[in-house]
């Protein structure tokens, strides 16, 4: 999420762009996305769990200096200490004064600035970007799709992590990820994995069936039952394995020759589970 953060500010993110819409729920993947867009910068929710006091945008507001560049807030979080109104009259003074803010749950305070984002970014399985104009897309068009989808993520991401915990060590220290509909790829360079993929799989199914919690330890480990495990997501989890539908993998490791390296393809939700590529290909409609 990091490196897509990085890609889309390379990609998509103008200068002139001051004001930056996120929406998602609450495991979407937000914060991550931004902190790779914008290095450095620190989120006023997620300040270590010390959130910051006072919101420097509305500290900033207040007595008309805006020394940052950047300003983020949260609406979710800090419209229960603040009336929205007073906060899209923050923002729009902060972007008249030629300030950027980022703005996450953007389509709570929409209604309030009767202004649309610059750049507007949802986040659910798919991230969605796109520059608005008077016609739309709105806010809350965008939150309805990707709402609808992030639980795919958030199931992903879990039995991604899952694989990783019954990979053999030295096949789970060379494996990278990517992403696919409603799943994961694990890919290994150099030579295909020695792994039996059926066993794998019943084992990640065992776990699922156990129903185990999961909890966050730091940004960087997760704790799925007893197992404290290495992840770059670890508030991106459902609650416990039992809330993981329909995994399976694809039974067969795959080549990719532009990459030149070797892919695992595991899925969640509804579809075929078999040999077939075309088995991965094969979506239905949510």
């Amino acid at each position: 999420m990091y490196d897509l953060g990085i890609q889309i500010a390379q990609m998509y993110l103008s200068p002139y762009d001051k004001l930056i819409g996120i929406i998602g729920e609450a495991g979407s993947g937000k914060s991550m996305l931004i902190k790779g867009m914008f290095p450095g910068l620190e989120l006023t929710n997620d300040d270590n769990g010390v959130n910051m006091r006072p919101l420097p945008l509305l500290d900033a507001s207040e007595y008309g200096f805006f020394n940052a560049h950047t300003y983020h807030l949260d609406i979710r979080f800090e419209a229960a200490f603040t009336q929205l109104g007073t906060l899209a009259e923050a923002i729009i003074r902060a972007v008249q004064n030629g300030k950027r803010v980022i703005v996450e749950h953007f389509d709570l305070i929409y209604p309030m600035l009767n202004v649309n984002a610059n750049l507007l970014i949802g986040m659910g399985e798919e991230v969605i970007i796109t520059r608005p104009t008077i016609f739309g897309p709105l806010p809350s068009e965008l939150h309805e799709r990707v709402a609808k989808s992030v639980i795919y993520r958030r199931m992903t991401h879990t039995a991604e992590d899952l694989c990783e915990i019954f990979l053999p060590e030295h096949e789970f220290r060379r494996c990278n990820h990517r992403d696919i509909k409603h799943g994961f790829l694990l890919t290994f360079n150099d030579e295909p994995p020695k792994i039996d993929l059926l066993e794998l799989e019943n084992k990640v199914n065992e776990a699922i069936k156990k129903d185990l919690s999961i909890s966050y330890v730091d940004e960087e480990h997760v704790r799925i039952g007893d197992w404290v495990h290495p992840c770059t997501g670890p508030r991106t989890h459902v609650a416990s394995t039992g809330a993981v539908e329909g995994f399976r993998l694809l039974h067969r490791i795959v080549f990719d020759p532009i990459e030149r390296c070797y892919l695992i393809a595991g899925r969640v939700g509804p579809g075929a589970g078999g040999d077939s590529i075309d088995d991965v290909n094969d979506i239905a409609d949510d």
